[in-house]
């Protein structure tokens, strides 16, 4: 048996034989993630170019985020199967190609339906590649290196959505929308012929079967559940279905879904193995890392709006004000990590989680006469305190895992970020549109109704942040593996 000093031993010899083709092989698929989850919000500046372009209502130019939202909602949780079932290679082979062909569709799309049908082809490569990165890092890195390495995930999952509306305005500023997608193809072409030629296997795969039945009442839950909440807010667009009907439905196939894999889990036949929840620092992370994607896409959503609606700025310097903020994560991120391997991730998320907190108060404080540099330390501070909170949330949650769960505990965490980035959008956007609504209807000016909905919607978010600082004194260090 050995000892705690000689268990430390060999964490650090394996740190020192991390091999360089395994540092090659993250490094290709850290890129190539980048580029597909920047897509996620590139359109976001975009749509309202878009609605005169192509003559479409914002009811209609909304799927083009939607689409693209729910899709991954709905593939993301058959990637546990896939991974079990396919090779590392096949799976990245599959999720570049299918990504590039989305690509190539968006920027020669001449209207809005081949724009769609390329939005929803980019975001099933797209969902594929998360979870695979995920479930890499948790193979080939020792566990003395994976606070750094998830780090760098970090960056993928958090920066790139971040820039994605700083890039859209500089394009848009200067080209036509299509440059978008023009520009990131030759980057995605070059990132499938380098990691078709470099990417090996490094994971097992078996017979898996293929249960229909899960695979529908999935797309039926998830999707269901991220198309309700990304409708919420928008009721003043008239739609063809009520809000709560696919809630409804979503919820109902949620929980037929997750009856049906716990009787299938013990023999090895659930499309989403659920057992990782069994693991309370698993559930724990992925809760408070929940509260923070809440927090992160409500904010994306809401600055721009404050900037451009209550402070009349346009695209371009909408996206250079928030493109500090963005690089404050991406430089953190790695140190985050580092600190995380030395000391574990308790100090990191407490202080993490009240630096968001503060960061939520004082937004709610901005007003039309806020100084833009404020505007601009306010939004890095929520950025920094994000970068301290998700990098050791993702890193002992998951490595809590055994690594017979690392693909589905992959599969679950980025479903649920996708929940969460729906469900914290769906409810700033309704707080702020209550409100703005409720205050036009006083007779206060546009600017005025929307600096209100605006403050209420961030009022409601600092509240939420402050559960998430109650629940990180409650995060400890996994047992290592």
């Amino acid at each position: 048996m050995q000892t705690p000093q000689a268990h430390e031993h060999l964490d650090t010899h394996a740190d020192e034989e991390l091999a360089p083709g395994s540092r090659l092989l993250i490094g290709v698929l850290v890129v190539a993630a980048f580029v597909m989850i920047l897509n996620e919000t590139i359109m976001s500046v975009a749509l309202p170019r878009l609605m005169v372009d192509l003559d479409i209502p914002a009811s209609t130019a909304q799927w083009l985020t939607t689409g693209f939202l729910l899709t991954m909602a709905v593939v993301i949780p058959i990637t546990g199967y896939l991974f079990q079932r396919f090779t590392l290679r096949q799976m990245f082979i599959a999720s570049m190609g299918v990504f590039s062909l989305g690509t190539l569709l968006a920027a020669a799309a001449p209207g809005f339906g081949l724009l769609l049908a390329g939005r929803v082809t980019q975001a099933v490569g797209t969902a594929i590649m998360l979870p695979l990165l995920m479930t890499t890092v948790l193979r080939v890195v020792p566990a003395s290196r994976r606070g750094r390495m998830m780090g760098i995930i970090s960056i993928v999952i958090a920066v790139a959505p971040a820039i994605g509306p700083t890039i859209s305005g500089i394009v848009l500023d200067a080209l036509d929308w299509r440059w978008m997608f023009w520009i990131v193809l030759p980057i995605s072409l070059v990132a499938f012929a380098v990691g078709s030629a470099l990417v090996k296997n490094v994971t097992t795969t078996g017979k898996a079967p293929l249960d229909v039945v899960s695979v529908v009442l999935s797309a039926l839950a998830f999707g269901g559940i991220v198309y309700g909440l990304s409708s919420i807010g928008h009721s003043s667009e008239e739609s063809a279905v009520p809000v709560w009907v696919p809630l409804a439905v979503g919820t109902a196939a949620l929980i037929v879904f997750v009856l049906r894999q716990i009787s299938r889990q013990a023999d090895g036949r659930a499309l989403l193995d659920l057992r990782p929840f069994s693991t309370p620092a698993f559930s724990l992370g992925l809760g408070m890392l929940a509260i923070s994607m809440m927090s992160l896409f409500g904010a994306l959503i809401l600055l721009p709006l404050y900037l451009q609606n209550v402070r009349e700025l346009d695209t371009l310097t909408t996206g250079l004000l928030l493109l500090p903020g963005g690089l404050v994560m991406g430089v953190l991120s790695p140190f985050v990590g580092r600190i995380y391997d030395r000391t574990g991730p308790r100090l990191l998320v407490i202080s993490g989680a009240v630096v968001v907190a503060v960061a939520l108060w004082l937004m709610a404080m901005l007003d039309t006469g806020s100084p833009l540099p404020m505007v601009v330390l306010i939004h890095s501070l929520l950025m920094g305190g994000l970068a301290s909170v998700m990098t050791p949330l993702m890193t002992s949650s998951l490595g809590s895992l055994p690594d017979d769960l690392y693909s589905h505990g992959s599969a679950i965490f980025s479903t649920v970020q996708q929940l969460a980035g729906a469900a914290g959008t769906a409810l700033f956007v309704t707080v702020m549109t209550i409100t703005a609504t409720s205050r036009a209807g006083e007779g206060a000016t546009e600017i005025d109704a929307a600096q209100a909905g605006i403050h209420t919607a961030f009022l409601y978010g600092g509240v939420v942040s402050l559960v998430a600082v109650a629940v990180s004194f409650l995060i400890g260090r996994p047992a290592r593996t």
